[in-house]
């Protein structure tokens, strides 16, 4: 397996670091803290004009004909900036499923706007108290020639500012993805670990019309779940690539007892387990993506790129934080923000102990 990045990728990583640079500062990223959601809209709409959130997806949303490779290449830059905008969420996970799966209205009337900026989309798939979002508890009914959506979803992205909803929910024929509207909703915000607002949504009775399920096929909600999961491993790399690049500019520029302390044995063995963990996690995140990709089996290869993202960020966060000393709690220092995204990204679609069960069960077969 050839793991170099195409020249797509690399263009177009190059590009989201270069506005990112210019534009998510740490005085930015204060400004855009102190709003009830943590969405830089300006920043968003840069990304727009230079054509990043289009470029990596199909052209029947209007995008460049790229795909997921390109998109990890995307959230890994945005990792590192810890930008606030909801890429994943909008871009790879919900406009992407359009472009796969919807027809050309629904494509036309959401996928299209959304690729430009214009709409903020995103998916419901996690639920409270359920372990297998690949069950949904959320239950939608036959009632006349419609639909009847009855349940909640829990900390979905960019829920308080998102105008569609792709609501994956449990029918007799097996799960179905609905496209529902805000105002169809109860949106209740919630507060997260690393200050971003997600939403808690009510469906008491959303009556929705066939014109508003998301294709026929019944693997809609595993593509879902799927590409969600790769593209929070990709940011998960970002993230720690940086943390573990912040700290070790600060071991080399710390003196103590008269020594750098990057020169003290203990130090730069962490340092050097960290860049082993990240770039295990990097490893194991393109050969993951790679295999969706290319449309191959890839149940165990999501599972380890996620075990990874779980486990080695942790581990990373935490060498991070002990290394920067009392800095490194400090939450007007900008290596809080990686940590907190670290914690985020670990938990999402199941920590490192849930992956090493799908591991176990897929071994066991």
């Amino acid at each position: 397996m050839d793991f170099s990045c195409t020249e797509a990728q690399l263009d177009l990583g190059g590009l989201v670091r270069e506005i990112l640079d210019d534009r998510v500062t740490n005085e930015r990223l204060r400004e855009v803290e102190r709003e009830p959601d943590r969405f830089d809209r300006a920043l968003w709409t840069d990304l727009a004009r230079a054509d990043v959130l289009s470029a990596a997806l199909p052209g029947s949303v209007g995008g460049g004909g790229f795909g997921l490779l390109e998109q990890c290449s995307v959230l890994i830059e945005l990792g590192r900036a810890v930008a606030p905008v909801p890429y994943l969420a909008s871009i790879t996970t919900a406009t992407a499923a359009l472009a796969r799966f919807g027809d050309s209205d629904q494509q036309q009337r959401w996928g299209v706007p959304a690729a430009k900026g214009e709409l903020v989309l995103t998916a419901a798939l996690a639920e409270e108290h359920n372990p297998d979002p690949r069950r949904p508890a959320c239950r939608a009914e036959r009632s006349g020639d419609g639909w009847v959506l009855t349940g909640t979803k829990t900390t979905v992205p960019a829920g308080t500012v998102a105008d569609l909803v792709l609501v994956p929910a449990s029918t007799s024929d097996g799960p179905k993805v609905f496209l529902v509207e805000p105002g169809q909703l109860s949106v209740e915000r919630q507060r997260i670990v690393d200050a971003d607002s997600e939403a808690w949504l009510e469906l008491d009775g959303v009556r929705v019309g066939d014109d508003r399920v998301l294709g026929d096929d019944p693997a809609v909600l595993d593509w879902l779940l799927t590409r969600a999961t790769i593209g929070t491993c990709a940011h998960q790399v970002g993230v720690v690539e940086r943390a573990l690049e912040l700290t070790a500019e600060y071991a080399r520029e710390r003196v103590q007892f008269g020594r750098p302390i990057g020169s003290f044995q203990a130090v730069a063995q962490r340092l050097a387990d960290a860049f082993i963990d990240v770039e295990a996690a990097r490893l194991t995140l393109w050969q993951a993506a790679w295999r969706v990709d290319e449309g191959l089996p890839c149940a165990t290869e999501v599972a380890t790129a996620k075990f990874w993202a779980a486990d080695a960020g942790h581990r990373v966060a935490h060498t991070a934080v002990h290394v920067h000393g009392g800095v490194g709690i400090d939450v007007d220092h900008p290596l809080h923000r990686y940590f907190v995204a670290a914690k985020r990204n670990e938990f999402s679609f199941g920590g490192a102990a849930d992956q090493l069960g799908r591991l176990g069960d897929a071994l066991a077969v």
